[in-house]
């Protein structure tokens, strides 16, 4: 079996370490591949222990028994934070492979980035990952790639080789994209309000060592209400909401907010645009749309398909020209969506 690739359409923090997981249980996945910085953070709910678990560096399907993780050679990798979740998910170095061409972040690289005002300017995380890639590209030395990290030795490998070995036996190897579309330092419309590398899967194939041919799946999470960090992180196409106007059109009772996994600030949200989403379609070529936080349109939606949400999701079919393939209806839940169906349908 092939290669899975899962993307962000948005702006990040789609939920796609929830699909990615999902998807990787779905195949019985052999091994999860995650590429990007430590710049954003994927979050699951669901580990052994019923946890959320935020996930910087690792997939989230860590947390799955017998899955092998790899970090590839276009991973950035703070050590200090890899390590600190490798023993909070109890990962053996026979269940974790980093390619020696992976690029370290070093406390250089985040001082780098806080000096220079990349945090309120264009409201990066300043976790030294775009400091990372720019000295990547600058080329000067080896000294901080992985295979010269001591703490890093008990894990390395040449990740190209693992994975052709495994696509080769037939297993399937789930990519895990970081970002989103609309973050892309090629394709976004918002630059220089962007990241420091491309969020494709075309990029993220590459950067995980493999070749186009060995994808057979795409799959772009989207969310109801896009959202982007705060601060002046760059513009919405759509108009800017806050959060207590989402709750009260989705007769939520508790008040509604989210803060970004890595810096802990408030996030900006926004309504559906389904323009970015077409772009992110057009380039992707997704085999699957999924679209997430659909249960924040309606309080009821927490598990189920109720009518207000599947018109919603009916609307954003409509504007996307094809339907999502699955919405999701809560952190724990993900539900193949069928147009035709009845509604009142339950994960």
């Amino acid at each position: 079996m092939p290669a899975t690739v899962i993307v962000g359409g948005q702006f990040g923090s789609e939920g796609k370490g929830k699909v990615a997981e999902f998807w990787a249980r779905k195949h019985r996945a052999d091994a999860v591949v995650r590429v990007g910085g430590s710049n954003s953070g994927h979050t699951t709910l669901t580990s052994q222990d019923g946890q959320r678990r935020v996930l910087r560096q690792l997939p989230t399907a860590a947390l799955m028994p017998d899955v092998l993780c790899v970090l590839a050679p276009g991973a950035y990798i703070d050590p200090d934070v890899l390590l600190r979740e490798i023993a909070e998910v109890g990962l053996s170095p026979e269940r974790l492979v980093v390619d020696p061409l992976a690029m370290t972040i070093g406390a250089d690289d985040i001082a780098a980035e806080q000096r220079s005002g990349l945090g309120a300017r264009i409201g990066s995380t300043c976790s030294g990952t775009g400091a990372a890639v720019t000295r990547r590209i600058a080329r000067l030395n080896r000294d901080q790639l992985a295979a010269s990290h001591p703490d890093l030795q008990p894990f390395l490998g040449q990740t190209s080789e693992v994975l052709r070995t495994l696509l080769d036996r037939g297993g399937r190897v789930v990519l895990e994209g970081t970002q989103g579309f609309g973050l892309s330092l090629l394709h976004s419309p918002h630059y220089p309000k962007v990241t420091s590398r491309d969020t494709t899967a075309a990029a993220v194939v590459a950067e995980a060592g493999l070749s186009p041919r060995d994808v057979d799946e795409v799959v772009l999470v989207a969310r109801a209400f896009p959202i982007r960090v705060a601060g002046d992180s760059g513009p919405f196409d759509a108009p800017e909401l806050d959060w207590g106007t989402i709750a009260a059109e989705g007769r939520h009772d508790e008040a509604l907010s989210e803060f970004t996994s890595v810096t802990g600030r408030l996030r900006r949200v926004a309504r559906f645009d389904p323009h970015l989403v077409k772009k992110a379609i057009r380039v992707n070529q997704p085999t699957a749309v999924i679209v997430n936080h659909v249960d924040y349109v309606d309080s009821s939606a927490r598990g189920l398909l109720t009518d207000t949400a599947a018109n919603f999701v009916a609307g954003v079919a409509a504007e996307l020209g094809r339907a999502p393939d699955y919405v999701g209806l809560g952190p724990d839940c993900l539900l193949k969506f069928d147009l035709a169906r009845d509604r009142a349908v339950t994960c």
